[in-house]
Formats: structure tokens, C-alpha cells, sequence
């Protein structure tokens, strides 16, 4: 890319690193966030979505140095995310969030891991960052989710603070939703297309300003998500311990009728054969995702 200068042609090369940050009425932390940035990485694209915001959220980020770009209604956190990947022009990008949870003194870290060769670097929250209880039993049982789905150890599945490498983290932007769950179909579509993911140990703050994320609603939403993912990802390890249970509780209906009547009933015939479907529907899956990720093994 060029431009003229005064005759001259002088070469323009887009930023290596871009930062977006997701924002929804956080006027009150998103100036510091954005200057801290703009501090440790002066010649970094630094994007805030601003995602629908009643308050000044929009003219604190740009006063401080951020490129804003603005959705005129909210559309939901993996929206926002969406926009800033598709509007960024870096290499690299790093996501964080704009309500002062995350440090940008962590964002070297992250960098330096992703350096090593890695396609995705997240921060990983210790039990002491967990807003509450409920929430770091619901993250532990994510991570446990998920470790089982992908195959390999997931330290923090909800994290919003993490370092991609641009091009890679488009091929699934299709599969993001809009609200709050992009990191962890986002991980888990990296796992699935083989990428390099890697963890960085982090502290983040509490929040300042009230929280979008309902707890039951949003818990609920991951969990159906983490099943989503996981039939794209894996889906035999969904349909097959179904399809076991099916066929167990059939072999077990059917021991007990024989034995107190000595006959094979209609349960256990609906049992079984509800335990080949499950079996046949999860084989034909593994194939539809075979050929989804055929290019990206």
C-alpha cells in the first residue's frame, strides 16, 4: 500500500498489532484501558467497539486514543468482538475487555508466548480473579467440558483476554455467536482445526461497573455452546456415551424380563434401537466434520 508525499511515494504498512476491546457502557474504565495500551505499545491499532452504549464510552475511548468504531444498537459481546476482528488490520490481535478486569501488563506475556509459535495465547484467570463462588464452580466445570471434548487441557475456557494471530482466528468467525461465549467456541474451534493454543497464567481485577453477564441465562448459554462446538468438534464423544447408556439400560430391562416373565418386551426393543440411531447419527457426524476441517488438519 502507498501514498504520495509531496511526489514522493512512501510505503505504508498496516500496524503488526491490533487491540480490540469490546465495550458496553464503561465510560468509567475504558480512558485508563485504552491509555495503558496506547502506553506500552504507542504504534499498536488500538480498536474499541463501542457496542450500544447509553453512556460516554465512545468519546472517553477515543479522547484517550482509540480508534472507535460504533454500533448504533447493542448487539451482544461476540458481536462487538466480530466487528473489531473484521475492522483490525494487524497480524496479531489481542482481545481484552474495556471494564478494567484485564491488565495490559499481561499483553507482552501473551505476545512473547505466541511468539514461540502458537496461534492462540489466553490468559488464564487463577481461582483468587473467579467473581464468585458460583461462577468458579461453573468455570471449573467448563474447563472440565471442554478438556474432555477437544482432548486436551483447557485452563481457562471463558477467559475474554487473549492473543491470536489475525488470519486464523477469521476462519472461524462464522461460528462465533454474538453474545457472551466467543472465547469458548473460539478455543475449542482452535483445538478442532489442530492450531497451537497456549496458556499464560493471569490475575484479573474486579470489574468496575456493573456486569452484563447473568449468571443462570449466560451458564446455560455456554453450556449449550460447549455442546455446539463439541458436535462440530468431536461429535462421537457426545453421541457415543449416549448411545451406551442407551444400550445398557436396554440389556438391563431386557435380563430383568426375562427373568420375571421370560420374554423380550417393547421397552427394551425402543431402547435398543434408540441406542443404534444415536450411534449411527454421531458415525455420520464425524464425517460431516471430517470434511468441514479437511482443509484446516
Amino acid at each position: 500500500m502507498t501514498e504520495q508525499d509531496e511526489g514522493a511515494v512512501v510505503e505504508v504498512f498496516p500496524p503488526v498489532l491490533s487491540v480490540v476491546l469490546p465495550a458496553r457502557n464503561e465510560a468509567a474504565a475504558v480512558g485508563a484501558t485504552v491509555a495503558a495500551i496506547r502506553r506500552l505499545y504507542p504504534e499498536a491499532e488500538v480498536i474499541v467497539v463501542d457496542d450500544g452504549s447509553s453512556d460516554a464510552t465512545g468519546q472517553v475511548a477515543e479522547a484517550a486514543g482509540a480508534r472507535v468504531v460504533t454500533h448504533p444498537c447493542s448487539k451482544g459481546n461476540g458481536a462487538a468482538i466480530k466487528t473489531g476482528a473484521r475492522a483490525a488490520k494487524g497480524a496479531v490481535m489481542v482481545f481484552m475487555d474495556a471494564d478494567g478486569q484485564h491488565d495490559p501488563a499481561d499483553i507482552p506475556r501473551l505476545l512473547a508466548k505466541l511468539d514461540e509459535g502458537y496461534d492462540m495465547v489466553v490468559g488464564a484467570r487463577d481461582r483468587a480473579s473467579q467473581a464468585s463462588l458460583g461462577r468458579r464452580f461453573a468455570n471449573a466445570f467448563y474447563n472440565r467440558l471442554a478438556s474432555y471434548m477437544t482432548g486436551h487441557l483447557v485452563q481457562d475456557l471463558t477467559s475474554g483476554l487473549r492473543a491470536v494471530r489475525a488470519d486464523r482466528f477469521r476462519e472461524f468467525l462464522y461460528l462465533l455467536p454474538n453474545g457472551f461465549s466467543y472465547p469458548t467456541t473460539s478455543t475449542m474451534a482452535f483445538f478442532r482445526a489442530g492450531y497451537g493454543v497456549a496458556y499464560v497464567p493471569i490475575q484479573a481485577a474486579r470489574r468496575i461497573g456493573k456486569s452484563h453477564i447473568h449468571l443462570f441465562k449466560d451458564g446455560v448459554r455456554f453450556l449449550l455452546i460447549i455442546f455446539k462446538i463439541g458436535t462440530l468438534y468431536s461429535p462421537l464423544k457426545l453421541f457415543g456415551p449416549v448411545a451406551l447408556l442407551l444400550f445398557t439400560l436396554a440389556t438391563l430391562w431386557y435380563g430383568h424380563t426375562l427373568l420375571e416373565d421370560g420374554r423380550f418386551t417393547n421397552m427394551s426393543a425402543l431402547l435398543y434401537t434408540g441406542g443404534v440411531i444415536t450411534f449411527m447419527m454421531g458415525l455420520i457426524s464425524e464425517q460431516i466434520t471430517a470434511l468441514m476441517y479437511k482443509d484446516k488438519a
